[in-house]
């Protein structure tokens, strides 16, 4: 059950920050968190949390932006997946908004050393081609667009048997509006 809400919470924040759902996928496939964990010392002292190993150095930014303490700003992006993900794709676009790249971007997520950053990438471009994640988001994707057209269809058609039991009652409306969908 936890898969199936972060993989929610992943497409949720894929689209929020326009960021493609594979690289994300890509992203936490190569590192490995789960909700909870919390990987480290690093040697910079800093820890990595969560499925998306968001590093602690992003919490005091995080805790003012929210308005609320360092420790409090921590356990949500250890504990909670959904704003762990968001997080990784807040930064994932920031780092797009300032090198006009996705792929120095996910380069960037690990480090601006380019040693390490250009490794980091490769990683995750294996980790993409190894699970098909480009045919996989597009399914996904299209599964998505199919359950919105659905409830979209659905609610035109209660409309529509609203508006036919009004006339099996004989009351007649003066003109007919279209149905809002949103």
């Amino acid at each position: 059950m936890l898969n199936q809400i972060f993989a929610a919470c992943l497409f949720m924040a894929a689209e929020s920050y326009a960021i493609p759902p594979e690289v994300l996928m890509g992203i936490q496939l190569v590192e490995g968190g789960k909700v909870g964990q919390q990987v480290g010392p690093n040697k910079n002292g800093t820890y990595d949390l969560g499925p998306m190993q968001i590093n602690t150095l992003w919490v005091p930014e995080l805790a003012k932006h929210w308005r609320v303490s360092d420790g409090l700003a921590k356990k949500w992006l250890r504990d909670d997946p959904c704003t762990n993900v968001n997080v990784a794709a807040w930064i994932l676009r920031g780092h797009m908004n300032e090198t006009r790249s996705m792929s120095q971007a996910i380069a960037h997520y690990h480090s601006r050393t380019p040693y390490y950053g250009t490794k980091y990438r490769s990683k995750v471009i294996a980790k993409m081609r190894q699970y098909n994640l480009k045919q996989y988001a597009q399914v996904k994707r299209a599964e998505l667009i199919e359950a919105k057209q659905l409830a979209e269809n659905t609610k035109v058609q209660e409309e529509e048997q609203k508006k036919s039991s009004f006339f099996s009652f004989g009351i007649k409306t003066a003109k007919a509006e279209p149905v809002a969908t949103r």
